[in-house]
């Protein structure tokens, strides 16, 4: 193992032109170590580009060209990237498929959940009969359904229709009649799962943990959240829950997750729903490292150091997200 010290880490943040990937670069820069930032996204048309030491554009091909994986091996190699930390599920999954041939031959680790635990959080419909299988209590759900037949099953309007895959709120939508049914799923571009709508929006959250592969972890950061209307947290407020903490105790014995891992549930009465499950960063990651959190922080220590991360004061409080200018002038023209 590198004895690391002072040394600068050299960081590839990948997804920087979206808020994961942005909220990684704002951990990193508070985190302690003398970090180098090498960012890549589709399009350099992101602040984000200003806020990374360099940045680079992945190459227009697509994923299963194997130019793609080329990129990979070549950007780690001429960067000397020593760690990844991936900011976008598609980049996760990505690594995932191919995370011996990425580092091969050389120093570089990547900050990645285990691959059974990406696999199965990557399908919801698998995920919703993993958890039933272990006694977990789950939300009422159907796949492959007709509108009737999921009215009769789940109570009635309004219902849930989620794609199968993805993550956040992109693609969810609620269906009040067989109207609604045949428009969204017949526009669906992927299998879908129908849902019976838990609990109240106030009564959401999400939780962070760092997991340690053997079903222990650090001690969650619970936040009861107001989501926005593109899926992401717009406000946040640390609480303490000891249902959602017994809950996510049970998970990780489970999961056995390794590194950021993000839970999200809903509370109906004294029931804990798991909605979904996160093997990576997740959208709020820079808020937790707001109240003392900060998973890039612990990914170094953990994936690179080799160190166990401590756990961190957390504090207490509530965080906005909100809209900001920013500028870059042409000096040219100036």
């Amino acid at each position: 193992m590198v004895e690391w010290k002072d040394r600068l880490i050299n960081v590839l943040v990948t997804g920087v032109g979206a808020i994961i990937g942005q909220g990684i670069i704002r951990s990193l820069r508070s985190c302690g170590y003398d970090v180098k930032i090498v960012g890549i996204d589709r399009s350099d048309r992101s602040p984000a580009v200003e806020w990374c030491d360099i940045f680079i554009p992945k190459p227009a091909c697509d994923e299963a060209d194997l130019q793609y994986l080329k990129f990979w091996c070549d950007l780690i190699e001429e960067h000397q990237i020593n760690i990844v930390l991936p900011g976008l599920e598609v980049d996760v999954n990505y690594l995932d498929r191919n995370r011996f041939f990425i580092v091969q031959g050389s120093d570089c680790v990547l900050a990645l959940n285990s691959h059974g635990l990406i696999s199965l959080a990557e399908d919801k419909w698998l995920m919703h009969q993993y958890m039933e299988s272990h006694g977990f209590p789950v939300i009422p759900t159907m796949v492959d359904s007709g509108w009737d037949a999921a009215v009769s099953i789940l109570g009635g309007a309004p219902i849930l229709l989620k794609p199968r895959r993805g993550s956040g709120s992109r693609g969810i939508m609620r269906l009040y009649d067989l109207e609604d049914f045949e428009y969204w799923t017949r526009k669906s571009r992927q299998p879908w799962i129908l849902q019976r709508i838990v609990g109240s929006d106030d009564e959401e959250y999400t939780v962070g943990v760092f997991g340690f592969g053997d079903g222990s972890a650090l001690d969650p950061i619970i936040l009861r959240r107001r989501l926005s209307s593109a899926g992401s947290t717009l406000e946040a407020v640390v609480v303490e829950n000891e249902l959602i903490r017994q809950r996510v105790a049970e998970l990780n014995f489970l999961l056995k997750p390794v590194g950021p891992t993000n839970y999200q549930f809903r509370m109906e009465g004294e029931t804990t729903y798991l909605l979904e499950v996160n093997p990576r960063f997740s959208s709020s990651n820079s808020l937790r490292t707001g109240f003392g959190y900060n998973e890039s922080l612990m990914s170094l220590d953990y994936f690179l150091l080799n160190k166990k991360p401590q756990m961190p004061k957390i504090n207490k409080g509530t965080a906005w997200r909100y809209s900001e200018d920013f500028y870059v002038y042409d000096r040219a023209a100036v």
